[in-house]
């Protein structure tokens, strides 16, 4: 789903500071903390249901792997420049 919305004033000073204190990478990855929290603070998707959709994911990643859309890297490749 792809979503735009307008954020300003206080809610926009703490996705700010989510980013700025290295909590977050973007503003965007602070967001989808903030859903994640949401359902862990109130269980508005049951666990069942989000290992249903994890399994649904996994299966498009590995159908895009098949088709050559995704790539899959060795551990070298991976961490050749971490080494």
């Amino acid at each position: 789903m792809h979503t735009t919305i307008q954020i300003t004033g206080t809610l926009e000073q703490i996705l700010e500071e989510a980013v700025e204190g290295g909590l977050a990478k973007t503003k965007t990855e602070a967001l989808r903390m903030g859903v994640l929290e949401l359902n862990n603070r109130y269980h508005l998707l049951e666990r069942s249901q989000e290992d249903e959709l994890a399994v649904k994911k996994m299966q498009r990643l590995d159908k895009d792997i098949r088709e050559k859309k995704r790539k899959l890297l060795d551990e070298d490749t991976a961490l050749g420049k971490y080494r």
